[in-house]
């Protein structure tokens, strides 16, 4: 039997403050989230090449095919995200974390 290895890089994401946040005002920060990963977080991963492995409430596994391809997206998700909340206040503010 021949055995096939596959090479992956894995990338975990988490939202910074995500349960206080939720604990303030549960439905905004959630429609908050999703506007986010539909908007920005979805298609970077889609762009550089990314599956996503598993869903959490406020977090991804998601699975590269190089190295390069998850650090381009890691890098490009928290400025897109940082530039769509300017204007919120700073407690209300999510981010991630890589």
């Amino acid at each position: 039997m021949i055995e096939t290895r596959k090479l992956a890089a894995i990338l975990a994401a988490d939202v910074v403050g995500y349960s206080r946040l939720a604990g303030t005002d549960e439905d905004r920060t959630l429609a908050r989230l999703r506007g986010l990963r539909s908007d920005l977080i979805d298609p970077a991963i889609a762009a550089n090449h990314g599956r996503i492995v598993k869903r959490t409430g406020d977090g991804a596994l998601v699975e590269f095919r190089s190295v390069v391809d998850a650090v381009r997206c890691a890098i490009e998700c928290p400025p897109s995200a940082l530039m769509r909340q300017i204007g919120w206040v700073e407690e209300g503010r999510i981010s991630g974390s890589s």
